[in-house]
C-alpha cells in the first residue's frame, strides 16, 4: 500500500468515520456501525467491502453478523496516519462516539 492508495480509500466520509471508530474500539459489528453512522445496512456493508478490499480492514463472520478490525498486516506509517486521525478530530467524532458506545450498552454489543 501506498499514500495514495490509503487516502482514496479513506476519501468517503463513510469510510473514514468506520475506520477511525474501528480503530477506536479495536473491533465493530455492521449493526453497530449502521446504529452510529445512521445509515443503513447496505451503505454501511458497501463502504466495509471497499475497506475490506483494500487491505485497510479483516473481516470475521459470527453467526449472522460481520465483524471488522484493522488489518494486522497495515503498514506503520499507515496506522500512524489513522492514529493522528482519530486524536485530532475526535471533537468532531464525539456523536458518532457516543452512539456507538450506547449501542453497545443497550443492546449488549447489539448484534
Amino acid at each position: 500500500m501506498n499514500a495514495l492508495q490509503l487516502f482514496k480509500c479513506l476519501s468517503d466520509d463513510t469510510r473514514l468515520k468506520s475506520v477511525l471508530l474501528i480503530h477506536q474500539f479495536q473491533e465493530a459489528c455492521v449493526c453497530e456501525l449502521m446504529e452510529a453512522l445512521l445509515m443503513d445496512q447496505p451503505k454501511v456493508s458497501r463502504n466495509l467491502a471497499a475497506l475490506r478490499k483494500c487491505n485497510i480492514l479483516l473481516d470475521e463472520r459470527r453467526g449472522k453478523w460481520v465483524y471488522y478490525k484493522m488489518h494486522p498486516q497495515l503498514p506503520a506509517w499507515a496506522k500512524n496516519v489513522i492514529e493522528q486521525t482519530a486524536v485530532g478530530n475526535c471533537d468532531e467524532l464525539s456523536d458518532v462516539t457516543k452512539r456507538f458506545q450506547a449501542c453497545q450498552i443497550q443492546n449488549s454489543r447489539c448484534c
